[in-house]
């Protein structure tokens, strides 16, 4: 199923001319160290290769039209191929990380998918960064977000678009360090963060 979605990438003139969404009027704030989500902890125990990595410099992806329109397609197709379920509903527990591959998953689920995806496309793994925000319900929820050098983009499965991190409307929490993926900082002071996403 994802073998077939994750391949054949092909942009028509249309789509390589597409408009970047520029990200760079605000960055999000880091304040320091933060705790690994336990649905990551986990989901390393079952998926070593994965987290076994070492730690890299900090990398922003160069962002190009066709890289932009290779966001949106990627960030679609995830969300039109996996169909929205709770853990609960899935496996009987709380939570769980994991890839989609029965075509059911939750948020994270639809994220480690889409960083999968991009990393096999190319792009750098520190600049894919796992992320966790309140949504605009107010609830826990997780999105990817893509540090390039024309600013953090937001792919998530709640919105089809690629929007600029501020425009999501939610509020940011904690992510992966650009380090270290096993590693996490916190955005803000995890109760009232710096990272509210709101348009400057």
């Amino acid at each position: 199923m994802f073998g077939l979605i994750a391949t054949g990438f092909t942009l028509s003139a249309a789509e390589a001319a597409q408009p970047i969404r520029i990200a760079a009027a605000t960055a999000m704030t880091v304040e320091g160290a933060s705790k690994a989500p336990i649905g990551w902890v986990d989901f390393c125990k079952s998926n070593p290769a994965d987290c076994d990595v070492a730690p890299a410099k900090a990398t922003k992806a160069r962002m190009t039209p066709a890289r932009y329109a290779e966001l949106d397609r990627i960030n679609r197709m995830v969300n039109i191929a996996v169909e929205p379920v709770t853990d609960q509903e899935l496996f009987g527990v709380e939570e769980k990380w994991t890839y989609p591959v029965s075509g059911k998953g939750d948020c994270e689920d639809y994220v480690l998918e889409k960083r999968r995806q991009l990393m096999e496309s190319g792009w750098p793994r520190q600049a894919l960064l796992i992320t966790v925000v309140r949504d605009l319900k107010g609830d826990g929820h997780a999105i990817l977000t893509v540090v390039t050098d024309k600013g953090d983009y937001a792919l998530d499965n709640q919105a089809d678009d690629v929007k600029p991190w501020f425009d999501t409307g939610y509020t940011f929490i904690k992510r992966q360090s650009q380090l270290n993926p096993n590693q996490w900082v916190l955005l803000g002071d995890g109760i009232n963060p710096a990272g509210v996403a709101t348009a400057p």
